[in-house]
């Protein structure tokens, strides 16, 4: 049974990859011109094409989306929201579902594919963590992205997690750019992604039911950025374990 599973799943990574091309596609121009809208509207408009995108590429490969925790996100405000990191799957899934325009850190080599490569620049804060000249820029970026009232979307993995816990240690930046803007924190637990796409095996795609649970918000208030980034990995730990999704 093994086998055959492992052989669907490749067989099936196919499929996905063919269907996410196509629809790529059919979304890259219209989401492109939104960059010729003014700030915070532009990205409005991207992130609803986004999530047309996965409303329609996600059922087609077989993977339900389930959103809970929408009325953490409060009118007229604005967060850091922080994700669990456990596949490639997590990027398109967090960013479309975030309750409100929103750009994500992400890694600068991506920009370099083209065609997605211009998509991805869109609506990211591009940042090449090898380099600290680049990793102070993209902080003043994230800054300006949460002063224009837009969300910011981070990883604090900062890399997929291999390991066999619920979560990796967190890096402190994100939670730093919670002190300095005095912006509260919205930890957000991705439930399926793993089963989907196993860290430990390539090209290989399962379809299975996806769950985005967004809890309620985390104030800074007088804590420090590793009290903060201590708080919200206790929190998203525990809520993970609490699912039995291990």
């Amino acid at each position: 049974m093994k086998i055959l599973k492992d052989i669907f799943a490749r067989v099936f990574a196919i499929w996905a990859i063919i269907i996410f091309i196509i629809t790529f596609l059919i979304f890259l121009i219209p989401s492109l011109m939104t960059s010729l809208v003014g700030e915070p509207k532009g990205m409005i408009w991207f992130n609803k094409l986004s999530r047309m995108w996965m409303n329609i590429w996600l059922p087609l490969v077989g993977c339900p989306v389930k959103i809970k925790g929408k009325e953490n996100f409060k009118q007229g405000e604005n967060y850091i929201v922080t994700f669990n990191h456990n596949a490639l799957l997590d990027v398109p899934l967090s960013a479309p579902y975030t309750q409100g325009a929103n750009k994500t850190i992400a890694k600068a080599s991506f920009a370099k594919i083209p065609l997605f490569g211009w998509y991805y620049s869109r609506g990211s804060v591009l940042v090449d963590r090898k380099d600290p000249d680049s990793r102070k820029k993209s902080l003043d970026r994230m800054k300006e992205v949460l002063k224009n009232g837009l969300h910011m979307c981070i990883y604090p993995e900062g890399t997929r997690n291999r390991t066999n816990n619920p979560l990796k240690d967190f890096h402190e930046g994100g939670f730093r750019l919670a002190v300095d803007s005095k912006k509260a924190v919205i930890p957000a637990v991705i439930f399926g992604t793993r089963k989907a796409m196993p860290i430990n095996k390539t090209f290989y795609f399962l379809p299975v039911k996806l769950e985005l649970h967004f809890l309620p918000a985390v104030e800074p208030d007088n804590l420090t950025s590793a009290e903060l980034k201590d708080k919200v990995f206790k929190l998203m730990w525990d809520y993970y374990n609490s699912k039995n999704e291990l």
